[in-house]
């Protein structure tokens, strides 16, 4: 009897000295991948300590936490048992979807929150969404539009593997061979950097002056430059990265890898644009032969309109 009470006795004790197992898996919601479902999978435990690498962190069991930005994160889980305890972490990567405006809007509320832009030039029409989230360069945008200030105006440096710029009003039927990219409307618009957007091809971004004469980097007010740019890899983003101090999502990682951009721009330049339509066009435009100045030999014209607005 003695010796089976000894027995239960040490089988207690290895079972009160075991440490505990952390663990965990992760299950994202279909259709809000940036919610998601931690189930708590560990042993031998009693207390628990979520940290969701976003600063957050929780005690629940298997908690739900949601994302407010997309990219990597680092969850960690800590598991104890008395004065025991071990931690496991394991990286997730989070899709954040654009949330769906719910609040009432007018008409001309509605046209600026999807505002779609024609810009058509002699190689063919581009297709242009203006952001929202650079408000400033958007309503200046619009309003060079609705005057038809670049009706006319020229496609005046063009330089392959780039970009294609134009907006500047001397250039309108400007002489052969004159030197362009000087003109404007007379004033600047402020800089509106966001980290959301990016010199991938397509990019509708603001011409300026250097930073030694500009160095709150405000943009020309009409000229523009649209992006062609090359495919870059995950060394050169990792690059930037270091370099700007930013950290690019795994969609632009994506779309700078297959159909490239000019990321060393991003955030010296402002982004309040992006071809969804006619990307072709810029290919054939940064193909054309040029002079010494980056000038195509034969004009290039353009004009530009709201989306079904004739």
């Amino acid at each position: 009897m003695r010796n089976l009470i000894s027995i239960f006795a040490l089988a207690f004790l290895f079972a009160s000295c075991a440490k505990p197992i952390a663990n965990f898996t992760y299950q994202k919601e279909e259709k809000k991948p940036s919610n998601i479902k931690f189930e708590n999978q560990s042993k031998k435990a009693t207390e628990y300590e979520w940290q969701f690498g976003d600063g957050n962190s929780s005690k629940e069991v298997s908690p739900n936490h949601n994302y407010a930005k997309s990219g990597e994160y680092k969850v960690s889980l800590k598991a104890t048992k008395g004065k025991k305890e071990v931690v496991t972490e394991k990286t997730i990567m989070v899709e954040k979807l654009p949330e769906v405006v719910t609040k009432k809007t007018t008409p001309v509320q509605e046209e600026k929150q999807k505002c779609l832009i024609v810009l058509e030039t002699d190689f063919g029409e581009m297709e242009i969404l203006l952001y929202n989230e650079t408000p400033q360069h958007q309503d200046n945008f619009l309003k060079l539009i609705e005057e038809q200030f670049f009706d006319g105006l020229l496609f005046h440096r063009v330089i392959e593997g780039f970009m294609i710029q134009g907006g500047d009003p001397k250039s309108k039927n400007a002489k052969k061979g004159m030197a362009l990219g000087s003109g404007g409307p007379g004033y600047t618009v402020p800089a509106e950097f966001s980290e959301d957007l990016a010199h991938v091809k397509g990019a509708l971004s603001a011409a300026r002056t250097g930073d030694n004469v500009n160095p709150q980097k405000r943009s020309s007010g009409s000229q523009f430059y649209i992006v062609q740019g090359r495919p870059v890899d995950d060394a050169q983003l990792n690059m930037m990265e270091a370099r700007k101090g930013i950290k690019y999502t795994p969609e632009q990682r994506e779309a700078y890898k297959t159909i490239g951009g000019t990321p060393f721009l991003d955030q010296d330049y402002t982004v309040f644009g992006q071809v969804v339509k006619g990307l072709d066009v810029i290919d054939k435009i940064a193909a054309v032969q040029k002079d010494g100045r980056d000038r195509p030999v034969d004009d290039v014209t353009m004009k530009i309109k709201l989306k079904n607005n004739n």
